[in-house]
């Protein structure tokens, strides 16, 4: 262990980890980083193709990020956001209305994704006490969710992983059983169904609807339990039933927008407008801490009114609409509107999935390559044709993870999960080397019998 690292865990207990483990995985101390790659303090490099916690959208020290920043750091950097505002903030309002779906109008500033999370959830039980419906107090969410580590948003998350140990804290929600199109109980595919699983949302409503504020979604992809990857038509099928209901449907694109699977958001996808989405991660290009609960004119008409009727939304962050944070997030929109970002990435899309399905699926415990956009997946299993798991006392997934490390790869696991979730503007040649160095690790860990 360096130096710099012996100081860190002498005095900073890390996020989602357990401390004890960084004896044999000391941290790693970085020292600087440009496009995909990290490099130590040692003088080692790292291909990050998980873009550093899934919000490096355009690499790191992008150069027109970067300027932005700076061109506003001797403006600007911070204001309050209750009675006064800033240039960069409308800006963005305005930039991020011309691309959000139809029903999306207004912009409530929160100052990360968990922070995002709750006030949408806030405003979804404040919003039906004041339309006469006070009796819609819980929120349904699909199992294995997750929508961040506050105690709301853990309450509508369904990962015992992050939830069980508070779970005398948090509120009681209904839970949907989601769906897992690898272990399809019906024997389909996400590319040959009806969403037949779609039954379990239907008898939740059936029972539920009445008393439900709103469902919140991952939409399309549900990051933490795996990269599960399901159906368009499953969204299509929920906004028809939510408007069926009254049900407020809110979309958690916190990781899954700004062109994460392909389109700007996966609702787009779907050819749906939710009532809230929850924004942030490629927001800023991961440069500075934003978020953003994005609403319906309805919902915002709900609670415009004088102040003595007691139906103004009262929560507030104190980097909300933070002018700088503001700057990187327009100019992540100017390279999407510069530069052939989509175009580019689903020519890298399509051919990640065959070289990845060429390289890594033959492998005896490799069970699926599961992908949308630039985003794939591999999960290790014990069988290939039961998909009977690992042992999960084994921590496969970890010990690839610390072997592609020591290979110079950046390769997070999610139990027994790697993934891919790269720079939108990553090049084939990058792609490749990150293919390489996944399964010269795989193989390290897991040789081929």
């Amino acid at each position: 262990m360096n130096e710099l690292a012996q100081r860190d865990v002498t005095l900073i207990w890390h996020p989602a980890a357990q401390m004890k483990d960084y004896e044999t995985l000391p941290p790693i101390v970085v020292d600087h980083a440009k496009g995909v790659w990290l490099y130590d303090v040692e003088g080692k490099k790292y291909l990050d193709i998980i873009s550093s916690w899934w919000c490096n959208l355009f690499g790191h020290c992008n150069p027109i990020i970067n300027d932005a920043i700076k061109e506003q750091l001797d403006k600007l950097e911070h204001v309050i956001f209750a009675n006064f505002s800033n240039e960069p903030a409308i800006k963005l309002a305005e930039a991020l209305l011309k691309i959000m779906p139809s029903r999306i109008k207004k912009f409530h500033f929160n100052d990360n994704g968990s922070s995002a999370v709750e006030a949408a959830l806030k405003m979804c039980f404040q919003y039906h006490a004041q339309t006469g419906h006070p009796e819609r107090q819980k929120f349904m969410c699909l199992s294995e969710g997750y929508h961040g580590e506050t105690i709301g948003a853990l309450s509508v998350g369904s990962m015992d992983l992050y939830a069980k140990m508070y779970k005398p804290m948090m509120m009681e929600n209904i839970h949907v059983e989601a769906p897992d199109c690898f272990r399809c109980p019906y024997g389909k595919d996400r590319e040959h169904c009806e969403c037949e699983c779609f039954a379990h949302a239907e008898k939740a409503f059936e029972s539920h609807a009445r008393e439900t504020a709103a469902i919140i979604v991952e939409p399309l992809l549900q990051g933490s339990a795996g990269m599960r990857v399901y159906p368009p038509l499953y969204l299509k099928k929920l906004r028809k039933l939510c408007d069926e209901t009254g049900v407020l449907l809110i979309a958690d694109e916190i990781a899954t927008g700004f062109g994460r699977t392909g389109r700007m958001f996966a609702c787009d996808h779907a050819g749906i407008s939710p009532d809230v989405m929850t924004i942030s991660k490629g927001l800023t290009g991961g440069y500075l801490p934003m978020s953003i609960t994005c609403v319906s004119q309805e919902i915002y008409d709900a609670f415009y009114a004088d102040w003595d009727t007691g139906r103004a939304f009262v929560h507030s962050h104190t980097f909300a609409g933070n002018p700088l944070a503001a700057a990187a997030a327009l100019a992540v929109q100017h390279i999407f509107r510069t530069q052939p970002i989509f175009e580019n990435a689903t020519v890298n899309a399509k051919w990640l999935t065959k070289r990845m399905s060429d390289e890594l699926l033959p492998h005896p415990n490799v069970g699926e390559i599961r992908h949308i956009g630039l985003i794939h997946a591999f999960e290790l299993v014990a069988d290939k044709k039961t998909r009977e798991p690992l042992p999960e006392k084994n921590r496969t997934g970890y010990a690839v993870y610390k072997k592609a490390l020591e290979n110079g790869l950046l390769l997070r696991p999610i139990g027994d999960v790697l993934y891919f979730n790269p720079p939108l503007n990553i090049t084939q040649l990058e792609l490749d080397e990150a293919i390489k160095l996944a399964k010269k690790s795989l193989y390290e860990v897991l040789p081929a019998k």
